[in-house]
């Protein structure tokens, strides 16, 4: 964890921190030591703003530690590295996810399952992330970035992307697909599924036009409220709200057969629903985390799909006006702190 500015040999960092849960973030200058054998100094261009920041911020994640630098959402440039780095060099553009690190060595790790590690670290929850000027990360879990994309296009795909992505494929080869809660991580998925030829139906919150609209600007088959009729049976619901109140309803959308796939890392109590919900082997699983193959594989899509991330940029001091807009629900697409006046191209 970074520390607040004494050691005159470390680089000085300017960051956004959160002391306790519960509190505003707070400017403070930190300072970061050079990095060890494994690690990259970055110097951060772009940091998403996530839902699961929102948890961080209000003590909902169990695992969070305090004080710490949120942000998981982190795209910038390479200007120290490590003894043992082989996968870059300074001056590389690199993505950090919200994977920090797995043991490698419990059985899930051993399984290819590094999501479900017994042992992980999370970017901007157990270690400092990216609402900063400067952040260390492991190298092996960074990841390379689409030359398409600029910075504050490419910083949601790190998160809102790559969980939308893993929740996508436990869809399996559904058809038609649903999605509860049409944010960041919705309005990219949608733009895969459409150009892979898959229908998708945007469910907002009842009485959102705008965020229907917005739905439907970007392909969907339909929009509407969720509170609205279905217009179809469907063959998979993924939902990104954190609502558990959503699931007796997704239920409710798909035919027989079909999945409800919950992609958040948190969600308020499940209310009791009756069984024949659920009978007609109708199914419901979570998304926890990703792995390294998750982001190299959702990486190749983006680079081969020009996907249209929609953004709205704030100064990284604003990062408290950012998590208000996104706690209100105002920001269609994602938001997006910037720390530099710099060309944003990479």
């Amino acid at each position: 964890m970074s520390k607040p500015a004494s050691d005159p040999d470390a680089t000085k960092a300017r960051a956004m921190r959160l002391r306790r849960p519960g509190e505003r973030l707070v400017l403070e200058e930190v300072s970061i030591p050079p990095p060890t054998a494994s690690q990259v100094l970055i110097e951060i261009n772009a940091c998403g703003v996530c839902r699961t920041d929102l948890h961080v911020i209000d003590g909902e994640l169990g695992q969070a530690v305090y004080p710490i630098i949120p942000g998981h959402e982190i795209v910038g440039r390479v200007i120290a590295i490590g003894s043992a780095v082989t996968t870059c060099d300074v001056g590389d553009r690199l993505g950090v996810p919200w994977l920090a690190h797995s043991c490698g060595e419990c059985s899930y790790c051993k399984d290819g399952a590094e999501n479900l590690c017994d042992r992980p670290e999370f970017t901007g929850c157990t270690v400092d992330g990216g609402y900063a000027t400067h952040m260390l990360a492991d190298a092996r879990y960074c990841m390379p970035i689409p030359a398409r994309y600029s910075d504050t296009e490419a910083a949601p795909l790190l998160c809102a992307g790559l969980i939308g992505y893993r929740a996508y494929r436990a869809c399996g080869d559904a058809k038609a697909i649903g999605l509860f809660g049409f944010g960041a991580a919705a309005h990219l998925l949608a733009q895969v599924a459409v150009a892979q030829g898959r229908d998708v139906y945007a469910f907002t919150r009842p009485g959102d036009l705008a965020g229907q609209k917005f739905a439907r600007d970007l392909g969907v088959a339909w929009a509407g409220g969720s509170d609205e009729p279905m217009p179809r049976p469907l063959d998979a619901v993924i939902i990104f709200a954190p609502v558990g109140a959503l699931i007796p309803l997704a239920l409710q959308s798909v035919r027989k057969g079909g999945r409800v796939v919950c992609a958040g890392i948190h969600m308020s109590d499940v209310p009791q629903f009756p069984y024949n919900l659920l009978w007609g082997e109708r199914s419901i699983s979570s998304v926890a985390n990703l792995t390294r193959a998750d982001g190299l594989e959702f990486m190749r899509i983006a680079s081969q799909i020009q996907l249209k991330p929609i953004t709205q940029a704030f100064d990284f001091e604003r990062a408290n006006e950012a998590v208000a807009a996104l706690r209100a629900g105002s920001v269609h697409g994602a938001a997006i702190l910037t720390m530099t006046r710099s060309e944003d191209k990479p």
